[in-house]
């Protein structure tokens, strides 16, 4: 996928199932806060969904769906949840607010890498019907907890997917994000067939950044322990960068803070990890989103 401005729009389908949503991420452990918000387009309207944690708690929290022009020419003219972004410069800057009752943010996105791009041709995006790009990125600006506003200066990524999944040939869903301080990280895509039985039948994507430049991962091994109720709490990762010879790059990551979403089929955990690789420490996501045969209800709670 060459990527130019025309794809940083929102995009449309007469596909009920399609959907296509920005989202954005950031950890700053300097000031122990760290959030996300999402707000995306599909057939019922907008959706949007926010999180804010100072340390293990969630201190702010929000998801909705709200009407939504017919066609959106850019991200301004689309909200819900209390989430709102803006472009500022395509693929290079962008700005995200959430104004919640008990927590909010006001952010700006620099992007310090290329895109990391997972194109349509890829067997993990058509397994997974989601095609897009990640970005790492400088975060600044506020973010405020019950009266209190607290400056951010951390990495975060910016992410743009779109697509039609077909629940009933994927069993689950994982994406990765490592991000190390100052311009080093790593985004993982894995999707699992229905039929699957094991761990090491499921599909990846893998990039590692260095110095601002993806590159892609020949072969990515991803370990993950989960507790008794099935939320990740510790994951490693083997990036084996070329086909023959060299050495793998390694990455170790526990949760410290986490939620878990019902969305009635659909149950996604997402979770912060705190990353060490290579003598460095950093933090990122791993959220992992799964069919849950008989699922019902939905809804928004922390992780225990």
């Amino acid at each position: 996928m060459s990527l130019s401005a025309a794809d940083e729009a929102p995009r449309t389908s007469e596909d009920p199932a399609f959907r296509d949503a920005v989202t954005f991420s950031f950890g700053d452990p300097v000031v122990d806060l760290f959030g996300l918000a999402r707000v995306g387009l599909g057939a019922d309207g907008a959706s949007g969904s926010a999180v804010v944690y100072l340390g293990e708690d969630v201190v702010g929290a929000s998801m909705k769906t709200a009407d939504a022009p017919a066609v959106a020419e850019s991200w301004d003219a689309v909200s819900a949840a209390g989430v709102r972004s803006t472009v500022v410069m395509a693929l290079q800057s962008w700005t995200v607010r959430y104004q919640g009752g008990e927590a909010g943010f006001d952010l700006r996105f620099e992007a310090v890498s290329a895109p990391v791009v997972l194109d349509a041709d890829e067997p993990v995006a058509r397994l997974g019907g989601m095609e897009g790009y990640e970005q790492l990125c400088n975060v600044t600006g506020t973010v405020r907890v019950g009266s209190r506003e607290v400056a951010v200066r951390c990495l975060g990524q910016r992410g743009h997917l779109w697509g039609a999944p077909d629940w009933s040939r994927i069993e689950l869903a994982r994406t990765l994000s490592a991000w190390i301080a100052p311009d080093r990280a790593v985004h993982l895509t894995a999707v699992r067939p229905a039929k699957a039985k094991h761990h090491d039948e499921e599909l990846v994507a893998a990039f590692l950044i260095d110095d601002g430049a993806p590159q892609a991962v020949f072969d990515a091994r991803l370990s993950t322990g989960y507790d008794a109720e099935l939320h990740q709490r510790r994951a490693g990762l083997e990036l084996w960068m070329q086909e023959e010879g060299g050495l793998a790059r390694r990455a170790a990551g526990e949760a410290f803070c986490g939620t878990r979403l019902d969305l009635g089929e659909l149950r996604l955990d997402s979770a912060f990890f705190r990353w060490r690789m290579e003598g460095r420490e950093g933090v990122g996501r791993y959220d992992l989103l799964r069919r849950i045969d008989g699922g019902s209800g939905g809804g928004l709670r922390r992780r225990k």
